[in-house]
């Protein structure tokens, strides 16, 4: 057992990090002995964090109850899930507590606030879509001077909301290779054009204390300065396929090690001219596993495996998209005077530009369609927003940065996350509609009428899978 893996255990057998850590969270080897590098395995083989700052501290305020109600940082994120939390895990903790842990508490993890949670059998029920889709409750307010109102909410919960605000369902992002952040939060609620991200986290890091964990006192400006230097510390990536082997070998560039000397700023890579170096756009923005693209006739299962990967990697850069009907893309004109079209011809990484990681490089939040009413599921709630000036209604599951901005324009706007670590952590997309890889496609494939066939959408999973 490595150093790092040992203070781990130490902590977790002190008590030191307040949770039930079942299977899922118990570390894999690793490569070597850095204590500085922890692993932990997955659906396809195992994903592997970094620590650029050393071997952790699990005195670290990431993993100290700061609150009232039991809850760290670390309840709902955690390394083994790509430093956020799976429906299996959440699961496994369910049953190991029968509903107690931290994370079962009704401020938010309930599907309505102060549900009924008095005996395990309404407590399952109560906490069905932490519990079915790693869903954490989000509830917020009509911000000022909205464009619009909330003329009727469709609750499959009925939990009497008023429509002066909406609950909404979120998975909780990944607190790791946060240095590639443009905006913080799904829908970019914790970041402003007068702040740097490391001040977004450490209000992000204050908000999650006072909201998530109840605490009744802020954080102090250390506590905030230690969580966010420990989070942008972090760095997660695949590092071992089932089917390819080492994601490293030959020449390739998979794990969290090159990740974390990936180059990043505000800007990088943007398609629409906001690259503060006027550098033009290359779609070209993965080139992790290049040097697998000149690999001789493959001979060996892995060979194949590893050309799968390489097939897909050229598919994300380079596959043509025609891009339509997405609100903050199409008809936008930016800052740099650029105008984008009603539709145009774009790849995957026209929305996922960020060099080797695969956010949007600058605060973008877009809808693609996620939230239309044509979506949801039978377990999501349906808002009726009607707008003030004209009248005109849209349905929608989540009105996504429209309640932070108030502006009609930002109705179903989320941003688009880093890829890295995707195998740990389905599901996808913000409300986790998205079980797997291949659903995660199958939305795309329908959505923007790309005909995928059944090997490119195989390539592509290999690809996603491996980062």
């Amino acid at each position: 057992m490595s150093n790092r893996f040992l203070a781990l255990a130490i902590a977790l057998s002190a008590g030191l990090v307040v949770a039930v850590v079942g299977a899922l969270d118990r570390p894999a080897a690793a490569d070597g002995s850095d204590p500085a590098l922890i692993a932990f395995h997955d659906e396809t083989g195992q994903v592997r964090t970094l620590d650029v700052n050393g071997p952790i501290d699990p005195t670290n305020p990431f993993f100290q109850e700061l609150g009232s109600n039991g809850r760290s940082c670390f309840s709902c994120h955690r390394p083994a899930q790509g430093w956020t939390i799976t429906p299996e895990s959440v699961q496994q903790r369910f049953d190991q507590t029968a509903g107690l842990d931290p994370i079962f508490r009704n401020n938010d993890g309930s599907n309505c606030e102060g549900a009924d949670i008095s005996t395990r059998g309404k407590r399952r029920k109560a906490f069905s879509l932490l519990l079915d889709r790693g869903l954490i409750r989000v509830g917020l307010d009509m911000p000022p001077q909205p464009e619009f109102v909330i003329d009727s909410v469709d609750d499959p919960y009925d939990c009497g909301a008023p429509l002066t605000g909406v609950s909404v369902y979120r998975r909780p992002l990944p607190a790791t290779n946060l240095p590639f952040l443009s905006a913080v939060m799904w829908d970019g609620r914790e970041s402003s054009p007068t702040t740097t991200i490391l001040q977004d986290l450490a209000k992000q890091a204050d908000d999650a204390t006072t909201g998530h964990a109840q605490a009744s006192s802020h954080l102090t400006p250390q506590e905030a300065h230690d969580i966010v230097a420990f989070e942008t510390g972090l760095f997660t990536a695949q590092a071992h396929d089932e089917r390819a082997g080492s994601l490293r070998a030959e020449g390739a560039k998979g794990g969290p090690l090159a990740l974390s000397m990936q180059p990043f700023f505000t800007g990088i890579n943007d398609p629409v001219g906001l690259n503060p170096t006027g550098a033009a756009f290359d779609s070209s923005a993965f080139t992790i596993f290049d040097a697998w693209d000149h690999l001789p006739r493959p001979h060996r299962d892995e060979d194949h495996a590893r050309q799968a990967i390489v097939r897909g990697q050229r598919l994300f850069n380079t596959l043509p998209i025609t891009i339509t009907g997405v609100a903050g893309l199409n008809n936008e004109t930016f800052p740099s005077g650029v105008t984008v079209p009603g539709s145009f011809t774009g790849t995957c990484t026209t929305c996922h530009d960020t060099p080797n990681a695969g956010d949007h490089s600058v605060k973008a939040p877009l809808n693609i369609g996620l939230t239309d009413a044509s979506r949801r599921t039978p377990d999501m709630p349906l808002y009726t927003l009607r707008r003030l000036s004209t009248g005109e209604t849209v349905t929608t599951t989540d009105p996504g940065r429209a309640m932070s901005t108030g502006k009609w324009a930002d109705i179903g706007k989320f941003k688009g996350p880093i890829l890295r670590g995707l195998a740990a952590r389905a599901p996808y997309f913000h409300n986790g509609s998205a079980r797997s890889l291949e659903e995660v496609l199958d939305f795309y494939d329908t959505r923007f009428n790309l005909g995928l066939t059944a090997q490119e959408k195989s390539d592509l999973v290999a690809f996603l899978r491996a980062l």
